[in-house]
């Protein structure tokens, strides 16, 4: 089934030219059928990537989705057109009455800065606890899930000496977890951040599970299942020329590890990671199907917990 998104959506045409079935508007009103309504609010700064990136792996699910993009109520971004965020974007003190099936926060390049110190933490803190009451199931990535631990479990973050940054093999700790189903024993995935989270940092009793990580590189996915959020500190979502924009965007200051051939910047970097990204989203997306109420009203009342 295809993706509902936008007619004039940047991503559109990205997507179609994938072979990513995106259904038009007018389409999807005709059909008598519930789509599971996700929300994306997208914190990073290039956001019609992110928007595509997203997308991509949400449109290749076999169950249509109706994506909604979020943004910051009174946040201004500066590295995306005023007319693209009135287009496409609803601040989100328009859709907090609104329910969701599932509901994904993005990263930010605010990873250094302590939580309370960016300016948008107040409104972060309520886009959480409205997590609990109006949305099914989250799903956060980078620093959303730094910063989510630390709301719900006052988990703190640390700054690593060195950016970790590169493609990096994780292990499969939970292989029965339905968020892992289909994934191998190890596995690549993309990291790119200044701060990490400790496992030796989650609390005793808190109920939360570390799905996957890494020798070098620490937490790749942490389940929480009683505030129904799956949390994702690394890039799964990242296409294979991302690292090596953020490289250039960083002035060449640090070598992606086992990211260039050779550690050749001038040759193009094979995605190693895509399968598994397919996987985890549509591990996902399936976990929201099976267990979300038809009734959209009684989202986020009593649902259950995946383990």
């Amino acid at each position: 089934m295809p993706i509902k998104i936008p007619d004039d959506l940047p991503a559109r045409g990205t997507l179609e030219a994938e072979g990513v079935v995106v259904m038009r508007e007018a389409d999807a009103i005709r059909q008598d059928i519930r789509p599971l309504r996700i929300g994306l609010l997208n914190l990073m700064p290039n956001k019609i990537s992110t928007e595509t990136q997203i997308a991509r792996l949400l449109g290749a699910t076999p169950l249509q989705i109706e994506l909604t993009l979020v943004r910051i109520t009174d946040h201004v971004a500066r590295h995306t057109s005023a007319d693209h965020l009135a287009a496409f974007y609803r601040p989100w003190s328009e859709v907090s009455a609104e329910r969701f099936d599932g509901f994904i926060i993005t990263g930010a390049p605010v990873e250094r800065l302590p939580f309370e110190e960016v300016r948008y933490w107040p409104e972060l803190r309520m886009i959480f606890e409205w997590t609990q009451t109006h949305v099914h199931s989250c799903l956060t990535i980078c620093w959303a899930a730094q910063a989510a631990l630390h709301h719900f479990h006052a988990v703190p973050k640390h700054e690593l000496p060195r950016k970790a940054f590169g493609i990096f093999q994780h292990r499969n700790l939970i292989p029965a977890s339905p968020y892992l189903r289909g994934f191998s024993d190890r596995f690549d995935v993309p990291v790119s951040r200044w701060t990490e989270v400790r496992i030796s940092d989650i609390p005793e009793g808190s109920g939360l599970h570390v799905l996957a990580a890494s020798d070098e590189t620490g937490l790749c996915l942490v389940n929480d299942p009683h505030r129904r959020s799956l949390h994702i500190f690394n890039h799964f979502e990242y296409e294979a020329d991302t690292l090596a924009d953020e490289y250039a965007r960083d002035g060449n200051a640090q070598l992606p590890t086992n990211y260039f051939p050779g550690d050749d910047p001038s040759r193009c970097s094979e995605n190693v990671w895509r399968s598994h990204a397919h996987l985890l989203f549509g591990n996902w997306i399936n976990e929201i199907y099976q267990t979300t109420p038809f009734d959209a009203a009684a989202i986020g009342r009593a649902s259950p917990v995946v383990s």
